[in-house]
C-alpha cells in the first residue's frame, strides 16, 4: 500500500477540520431553539395536569355540596379529588352558599401552584367548575 490510498490529500484533511467546527456552531444555534421547546412542553404538560386535578376537586365538592349541603365537606372532598396537589393552595366559591331541591349547586375551585420552568411566570392559578343539581 501506498501513502496516497491510506491517507487523503492534505487539502481535503484540512476541510474536515472546518466541516467539524461548522458542526459544532450549528449546534450551539439550534440547542437553545430545542431546549426552550422541551422546557414549554414540560410547563404545559404540568399546567395542562394541575387543571385537570382542579376541575375534578370541583366536581367532587359540587357533588358533596348538591348531597350533603355542608360547605366544609365540599371542602374536604375537593382537597381528597385531587390527591397530590397541597391544601392550603386551594380556593373555593360556593353558589348559592346553601342548597334547597331542584337548585344547582356551583362550585368554583381555584389553585395556585410554582411553575416548573418559570418559562411564563413563577406562579400558575387555575381553576375549576363544577355543577349538580341539589338532592340529586
Amino acid at each position: 500500500m501506498t501513502r496516497s490510498s491510506t491517507l487523503p490529500p492534505p487539502r481535503f484533511r484540512a476541510a474536515r477540520g472546518r466541516e467539524r467546527g461548522a458542526a459544532a456552531v450549528e449546534f450551539a444555534l439550534v440547542a437553545p431553539i430545542l431546549l426552550a421547546l422541551v422546557g414549554g412542553i414540560v410547563e404545559f404538560s404540568h399546567a395542562y395536569n394541575l387543571q385537570i386535578s382542579v376541575t375534578q376537586a370541583a366536581r367532587e365538592a359540587a357533588r358533596t355540596m348538591a348531597i350533603e349541603n355542608d360547605q366544609g365537606l365540599a371542602q374536604a372532598a375537593a382537597v381528597a379529588g385531587a390527591p397530590g396537589l397541597a391544601p392550603a393552595s386551594f380556593g373555593f366559591t360556593f353558589n348559592p352558599g346553601t342548597c334547597a331541591a331542584d337548585v344547582i349547586a356551583n362550585v368554583t375551585v381555584t389553585y395556585t401552584a410554582p411553575a416548573v420552568t418559570g418559562m411564563f411566570g413563577t406562579t400558575l392559578t387555575v381553576t375549576g367548575v363544577g355543577a349538580m343539581q341539589c338532592g340529586g
